[in-house]
């Protein structure tokens, strides 16, 4: 079977198309939501990306940490927002080649924007035994398209609650009336 090389998940949140593509369209912001990044270094932290911008992601899946060089490839306020992974290593990003494509559109819907995030593989010229096996090893058991499906829907409702005010899905930390 040919592996799933892209994922995608949407969510309607209460807010306006733009507040949200300014949030997301700033790469330093993303760690108050991803499970995985923690934040990026960027030219203009607070500001949206521009097209062509380059930026340094941290990432961190339990024990493991890495570093990714990303490039900004669309950047359409209030519609969409697209970088590109093109190097990857665990301080520096010095292996470079196609990683991923991430990608985020903004819709207006009933009740404020629909949200979608999609996940592309960049890892076209990897054979699908040998992608599986990598993917396996270094998520615990699972391939990058579940691992990443499972990554977009907690990164989408962390964004809702944030932006909503609103507790997130599980925690226990839930503001008291």
């Amino acid at each position: 079977m040919a592996r799933i090389m892209q994922v995608r998940d949407s969510i309607v949140i209460a807010a306006e198309p733009l507040e949200l593509y300014e949030l997301i369209a700033d790469p330093s912001q993303m760690g108050r939501w991803s499970p995985e990044n923690t934040g990026a270094e960027v030219p203009r932290p607070g500001s949206p990306a521009t097209v062509g911008m380059t930026f340094t992601g941290s990432n961190r899946r339990g024990r493991a940490r890495w570093v990714t060089s990303c490039t900004v490839t669309e950047a359409v306020p209030g519609e969409r927002f697209t970088f590109e992974v093109t190097a990857i290593g665990p301080t520096k990003p010095l292996l470079k080649g196609r990683i991923a494509r991430w990608s985020y559109t903004f819709e207006p819907a009933d009740g404020g924007t629909l949200v979608t995030e999609t996940w592309t593989d960049g890892r076209t010229r990897w054979p699908d035994a040998v992608a599986s096996r990598f993917d396996r090893f270094v998520t615990g058991g699972r391939l990058f398209s579940d691992f990443q499906r499972g990554n977009i829907a907690r990164t989408l409702a962390a964004l809702r609650a944030d932006v909503e005010g609103t507790p997130r899905p599980g925690d226990e930390r839930a503001p008291r009336d």
